[in-house]
């Protein structure tokens, strides 16, 4: 054998032994996720009315763009 060869037989040899410590089974339960989401649309329209007070009550700082015509 060759100098080359030898590392590479050694450490396939060594390699060896680890190779049937793996194992990968799938589950026997199906995987379950369980989301408790609770959307409410009753923030956005929260936030759409405090925007509009604020807007009537500053209305220099939020200067109204003239619409364009359709």
């Amino acid at each position: 054998m060759t100098p080359k060869i030898i590392p590479a037989v050694a450490l396939a040899l060594a390699a060896l032994p680890l190779s049937s410590c793996i194992s990968v089974k799938t589950p026997e339960k199906p995987i379950e996720i369980n989301l408790n989401v609770t959307i409410k649309q009753e923030v956005l329209v929260r936030l759409q009315r405090d925007v509009e007070q604020l807007i009537n009550r500053n209305p220099q700082a939020f200067p109204q763009q003239p619409q364009p015509p359709k």
